[in-house]
């Protein structure tokens, strides 16, 4: 028997043709106008669910039915309004995002707000800053060619999941950069599974927060969610406390921070906050850019002519020598490729702010505690601000072509935007060049691809590929 309050996940759209390609997303959401408890029904399994047609237009819109003032923003100049000129009142995180992560990440720079965050943020800032991408770029490019070698003896015709295998691969990055040591596959498929199994533990929305309570309620820690924060955290914290101890490599982000702080006592950054922010720096290193590759590989498995284009760009520009940091600046349609998947695929498509003070926005008055939502899945899909807004076209970041301010945030934006931005775009550009130039990536027999958005984006339950050597 059905129950009355069970809800069925949208149907999937995607459309493919002669030189063209809509990826997966889901139909919009038609149901009554207060259909409330459905909504939020849809929300905790997959918030993108719940918008309508009308949502993706350029509009804000509100519904106050279950005790909360909710908002939702999706105009440029008021997603600027909320994100940076008032960023002081909509400076905090959603609790419902802070208390996902607090048991990971504890006080680290992605969810704290206040004094800790302005202590910390130009710390992180310069330590993952531009300038410092020739110091790390090596790590990327040797951990890839690892990757090349192990595909490269692949059995024809085998099947792997493309988000475990970019999981495994950044996993290996972030480890080498922040902590200066190897992890290997072991460890990296624990940091892998872990934080899906936590993403799936997990809910989207709270509704004790909005049912009215501020900060929601802690999560409960069932034995499941406490197994896979350990085996995340297990890793993290060992290669931290070995780096701490001297035994791993000098040069690495995390001997950045100790000898800031060491110069710095003031910054207060004891053993405890030292890991929570190298556990920061590693998952939103690890996970953003491992559902990015993800997204890139399946968009280029439906769109030939692309990939054909991405070839002949790393030919022309690299000839047979794997590609490096300094050939990134001239891959500019593998670049393209990259900022495209980003707009079609935000790894994070939720960006929650919680009001301090009263405020308007818009033409909507702004009450205290009231949850402000930017969706870059929505705005990056706005008919209002995109040419075909649902296909994958790489071309329209070409010729120095930049979208409309604040209609394109897949690093957020203002004060709070991701520090380490520029980190990941090499990093998703290089391994991108580095294993297209040797292989295809082709989707397996059968598979449908559903987008999921949990804590981040990705497709519901990996994506199954087989490997082809070019």
């Amino acid at each position: 028997m059905r129950l009355p309050f069970r809800v069925e996940p949208p149907q999937i759209i995607e459309k493919r043709g002669k030189g063209y390609f809509e990826p997966a997303r889901p139909a919009h959401f038609t149901g009554p106008p207060r259909a409330y408890l459905k909504m939020f029904l849809l929300a905790r399994k997959d918030y993108l669910s719940v918008f309508r047609k009308n949502d993706y237009r350029s509009r804000n819109s509100q519904m106050r039915g279950l005790g909360r003032q909710l908002i939702v923003v999706n105009v440029p100049e008021h997603v600027k309004y909320v994100l940076a000129t008032r960023n002081d009142n909509f400076e905090r995180k959603s609790p419902a995002m802070r208390r996902a992560l607090e048991y990971l990440l504890g006080d680290g720079l992605f969810i704290s707000d206040g004094e800790t965050w302005k202590c910390r943020r130009p710390l992180v800032s310069d330590i993952v800053h531009k300038n410092r991408l020739p110091d790390f770029a090596h790590h990327m490019e040797e951990a890839t060619l690892e990757m090349v070698r192990r595909w490269s003896q692949f059995p024809p015709g085998a099947t792997v999941d493309a988000l475990a295998e970019m999981g495994g691969l950044t996993a290996e990055i972030i480890a080498r950069t922040v902590f200066g040591d190897k992890i290997g596959p072991n460890d990296a498929s624990e940091i892998v599974e872990g934080f899906s199994s936590f993403q799936g533990l997990v809910d989207n929305i709270s509704l004790a927060y909005v049912a009215g309570f501020d900060n929601g309620i802690p999560l409960l820690k069932t034995p499941r969610l406490r197994r896979a924060i350990a085996r995340v955290r297990d890793v993290i914290d060992r290669v931290a406390s070995n780096h701490l101890e001297g035994k791993t490599e000098d040069g690495s982000m995390l001997a950045l921070l100790v000898r800031r702080q060491q110069k710095n006592p003031e910054l207060g950054l004891d053993l405890r906050a030292l890991r929570n922010e190298a556990a920061t720096i590693f998952m939103a290193g690890q996970e953003t850019t491992a559902a990015t590759l993800t997204w890139a590989w399946y968009l280029l498995a439906n769109a030939p002519w692309a990939e054909q284009a991405l070839h002949a760009e790393i030919e022309r520009v690299c000839g047979n020598a794997p590609p490096t940091l300094a050939d990134v600046p001239r891959l500019e349609y593998c670049r393209a490729v990259i900022e495209e998947t980003l707009r079609l695929y935000p790894p994070v498509p939720l960006l929650g702010r919680q009001a301090r003070d009263a405020d308007r926005i818009g033409n909507i008055d702004v009450i205290p505690s009231a949850l402000i939502t930017i969706s870059p899945w929505l705005l990056h899909r706005n008919p209002d601000l995109w040419n075909k807004p649902n296909h994958f076209v790489p071309e329209r970041f070409l010729g120095g072509w930049r979208p409309l301010p604040y209609s394109y945030i897949p690093f957020a934006s203002g004060p709070r935007i991701c520090a380490g931005l520029q980190f990941g775009l090499t990093e998703s550009i290089l391994c991108l060049a580095i294993l297209a130039q040797r292989f295809k990536v082709r989707l397996a027999a059968g598979t449908t691809v559903r987008p999921a958005s949990r804590l981040t984006l990705r497709p519901l339950g990996g994506l199954p590929v087989t490997i082809e050597l070019r």
